[in-house]
């Protein structure tokens, strides 16, 4: 058997249907575009969100709120008991990047105080909650925000 030599199986595939070619070819004068208008024409498009000159749905629905996705600042988060588990007395940026608590150095850090403190830590970032400001100082340590 020889890659070259390869044929479909017969009867498997079908001509395409040639538009244009005379009366005998059964798709001849207007090629089924029809008679006038913009889809007759070449380089029309059938786009996918044109509804044919009607008013678009997303302009016939009332629009509500605000959103400040666009100016919105998204904290990546860490719990106090995800700290616990480092085993570090000093805890910043680099620190949790390497430890994979958190997935970027360039994205505002937020420590959240859900869990316990054993040891004294000083922790840097760019926010912290009240509970957690309260048990990472009781617990000895100390809060440093960037």
């Amino acid at each position: 058997m020889k890659l070259g030599k390869l044929k479909p199986t017969p009867n498997s595939t079908k001509n395409r249907k040639r538009v244009g070619r005379g009366p005998g070819s059964g798709k001849g004068k207007r090629s089924g575009r029809g008679d006038k208008g913009y889809h007759s024409r070449s380089g029309s498009k059938r786009r996918a969100w044109y509804e044919g000159g009607q008013m678009p749905l997303q302009r016939r629905i009332p629009k509500r709120g605000f959103s400040n996705s666009r100016f919105r600042t998204t904290y990546q988060i860490v719990n106090l008991s995800q700290m616990a588990n480092l085993d570090t007395e000093k805890v910043d940026i680099d620190t949790l990047y390497k430890s994979g608590l958190i997935n970027s150095t360039s994205k505002p850090v937020k420590v959240l105080g859900s869990g316990e403190l054993s040891s004294v830590v000083s922790v840097t970032a760019h926010a912290f909650s009240k509970s957690a400001v309260e048990k990472i100082e009781k617990a000895g340590g100390k809060v440093t925000v960037l």
